[in-house]
């Protein structure tokens, strides 16, 4: 058998070697993420570079080499990769923003801008969107409804928290306390009971709230500011929901029940507080002096005794109370009011307590009559 020629012999070791280390590169490749993608692509190159090698030698030198086209295009890939990443960064407070126009609309926080009017009331909004929601308002369009009820709203996310009410689901819970809730909000405005979080203090009489929207509502009462007004008897109300509980007055409606005596409420939170008479509940207590409160307003009030707070003034004489109720009935001296009648001579009184000690007049005379009857 005729021996190898060396220089084919030479060959066939190259070719062995290129072969070895291909196997090594493509036994060193690592399958990499995102920023490391570019380490693979450049390891499966190099492997194609040296199994074409010894191809190449094969070919003209005119040919164009495929492994330069290769790498060409795949640099050109991975810079439109970048591009994709590019960042735009908000040079006020470095957030940044994968879309130039979503940074755009990030700068109308820090400039104050409010391009978007309401043409019937003149209220500016930042975003071309808020503009459109606020605009149902007055057009009365809420086209998102409820298939169970029937109830209609200006927004879906309001119609998906809605739909809550009839699967019972609630989906967040409180940590401390176990209680359940189905919007999240709702949640971290209870957890704020436990923390004594109140972030939303008003700039007239320093009260804090732990929501932006209980503050929004206060101010109406330092402003005197009362738009909800009750069709049938003409009282306003600074709040929609106080009209919409003042309406059960004359609808008579009660829809709460209290499973233990039967005894309705036109209010849910008016059933809370009498489901304590039954439990006997007090978890409210006062830090200064161990008093405990079934209610968190009785406590509010009570604080004022320590605190001698008195944030309720009469207009005419300037006098303060520390609860509004002895304001109103403090009013009825200036107004001449007087709501209490009786019902046997017809003698109003400012108060209940006046009527209530004049019925006892008619009381001890009723009593005279008999002791009358009996002796003649």
């Amino acid at each position: 058998m005729e021996q190898e020629e060396p220089e084919d012999h030479q060959i066939k070791e190259e070719q062995e070697d290129l072969e070895h280390q291909k196997i090594k590169v493509e036994e060193e490749e690592v399958y990499c993420s995102q920023g490391e993608e570019q380490i693979e692509l450049k390891q499966e190159t190099d492997t194609y570079m040296l199994v074409t090698v010894y191809e190449q030698t094969s070919h003209t030198e005119s040919e164009p080499n495929r492994n330069q086209v290769i790498f060409q295009e795949a640099a050109e890939a991975e810079n439109q990769n970048q591009e994709g990443r590019k960042l735009f960064s908000c040079e006020t407070c470095g957030k940044s923003f994968s879309r130039k126009r979503n940074l755009t609309r990030h700068m109308v926080i820090h400039t104050g801008e409010k391009p978007f009017s309401c043409v019937n009331c003149g209220k500016s909004f930042r975003h071309k969107v808020n503009l459109t929601e606020h605009m149902m308002i007055h057009t009365g369009e809420k086209p998102f409804s409820c298939v169970d009820c029937g109830k209609s709203f200006r927004h879906k996310l309001s119609l998906t928290q809605h739909m809550m009410i009839h699967t019972g689901k609630k989906p967040f819970s409180c940590v401390d306390c176990g209680k359940i809730f189905s919007q999240k909000q709702h949640l971290t405005r209870h957890i704020m009971i436990h923390t004594g979080e109140k972030p939303f203090s008003c700039v007239i009489c320093g009260k804090g709230f732990s929501g932006k929207q209980s503050l929004t509502q206060h101010m109406m009462i330092h402003r005197g500011e009362k738009p909800f007004s009750c069709g049938n008897c003409g009282k306003s109300f600074s709040q929609k929901q106080g009209l919409t509980q003042h309406m059960m007055i004359h609808t008579g409606e009660k829809p709460f029940s209290c499973g233990n005596c039967g005894k309705s409420f036109s209010q849910k939170w008016n059933l809370t507080q009498h489901m304590i008479i039954h439990t006997g509940e007090k978890p409210f207590s006062c830090v200064t002096c161990g008093k405990s409160f079934s209610q968190k307003q009785s406590l509010t009030k009570h604080m004022m005794i320590h605190t001698g707070e008195k944030p309720f003034s009469c207009g005419n004489c300037g006098k303060s109370f520390s609860h509004k109720r002895n304001l109103t009935r403090h009013m009825m001296i200036h107004t001449g009011e007087k709501q209490f009648s009786c019902v046997t001579c017809g003698k109003f009184f400012s108060r209940k307590r006046y009527l209530a000690s004049h019925i006892m007049i008619h009381t001890v005379i009723v009593e005279s009559q008999k002791q009358c009857s009996i002796f003649f």
